[in-house]
């Protein structure tokens, strides 16, 4: 039987949407918003009507008809803790999100988009491997607060969907490896899978800087800096992300211009960047303790994976670990597109979702 299925994965600065027959995918698109068409949008949540519109828009730009799909997959936002695999977007989700008590993140808003094209088409739509999926061992959540125990949030979309695709490479499977894998992007995260569970991560606010987000912080250098400037939680958490990383250290985030300045013989976008790199080698050898060692390999993925500048700063660091594999780019819509097909064709159940 044949399944055509309409993927949507909502990011802070695009909107990319895929429409795949089977495994096939008939095309893929992304529109990357200006900054004034987002600016206007005090939360997230507002930029629903905006960003459906783009979807319809890019629809009807292919001349495709939605009466053709047979389900719609969502990208998982920063829910309350989940498993990994599918949900079918339900009541209590929508009205989570719809409450605006989640982490403001543009992913939230997958879930939303795809039930609205998918119910009056009576056809299920679903999110697959959300943001918030969580595998950690229970060791992995203890923090020094009592009061605050540490949650999964990484990119677990991309990473486990690469995993599988070197396991296939490599003609074996992804649940018999242990890799460590670092999706290297506006945000960073690094996870440890081990038999195709993520059983523990370096996530963006507690590793290395990115382009965008801060990263990890001392604590005390930060408490001082709160008190001694009166932040709001709001600008506060701006900075943390959003504002952070190489864009507060040299003004940009874009690494292509920044790679130009130090060809261009500017000496601390050198350091900024050659620090990102470290740090990102710094999480990879976290993660390796936590595999005690015995890794099939290390992935390096994500945008800034196209980099050889960066991924050449990476290597040394930990190439004596395991080998060292390039997988640039994401492959986020071909993952949620075989994610719905499994569900469709009853390969896996997708999980309810419920609140508390």
């Amino acid at each position: 039987m044949n399944y055509a299925i309409l993927t949507i994965n909502p990011g802070s600065t695009s909107t990319k949407i895929g429409v795949f027959e089977n495994e096939t995918a008939l095309f893929l698109a992304s529109v990357e918003h200006q900054n004034g068409d987002l600016a206007v949008f005090e939360t997230v949540n507002q930029q629903f009507a905006f960003r459906k519109n783009t979807v319809m828009q890019i629809l009807a730009a292919h001349d495709f008809d939605t009466k053709r799909l047979s389900a719609v997959v969502g990208r998982g936002g920063l829910l309350p803790p989940i498993q990994s695999g599918g949900y079918r977007v339900n009541e209590a989700m929508k009205s989570l999100i719809l409450g605006g008590t989640l982490s403001e993140h543009a992913s939230n808003l997958g879930a939303l988009l795809a039930d609205a094209i998918a119910a009056p088409l009576g056809i299920p739509a679903f999110i697959y491997d959300g943001v918030s999926a969580d595998e950690l061992e229970a060791i992995a959540r203890i923090t020094g607060f009592p009061e605050i125990s540490r949650k999964s949030f990484c990119h677990v979309l991309n990473t486990k969907a690469m995993g599988r695709k070197y396991a296939h490479a490599v003609g074996k499977h992804y649940a018999d490896l242990n890799l460590v894998i670092a999706h290297l992007g506006g945000g960073i995260s690094i996870s440890a899978h081990r038999k195709g569970r993520i059983i523990d991560v370096v996530s963006d606010d507690s590793g290395p800087f990115s382009p965008e987000r801060s990263g990890s912080i001392p604590l005390f250098a930060l408490v001082d800096l709160i008190y001694d400037r009166q932040y709001e939680k709001k600008e506060l958490l701006k900075k943390i992300r959003g504002n952070g990383g190489l864009k507060a250290h040299l003004g940009t985030r874009d690494c292509r211009e920044i790679e130009q300045h130090i060809v261009d013989g500017d000496v601390k976008a050198e350091m900024i960047y050659a620090a990102q790199a470290y740090q990102i080698a710094k999480g990879i050898g976290a993660m390796a303790t936590v595999l005690k060692g015995s890794i099939d390999a290390i992935i390096l993925t994500g945008g800034m994976a196209f980099s050889k500048k960066m991924t050449g700063m990476i290597e040394p660091y930990i190439c004596f670990i395991a080998p060292v594999q390039c997988m640039p780019g994401e492959i986020e819509m071909e993952a949620l597109a075989l994610g719905g097909l499994r569900l469709l064709r009853g390969e896996e159940k997708p999980h309810v979702f419920e609140v508390g």
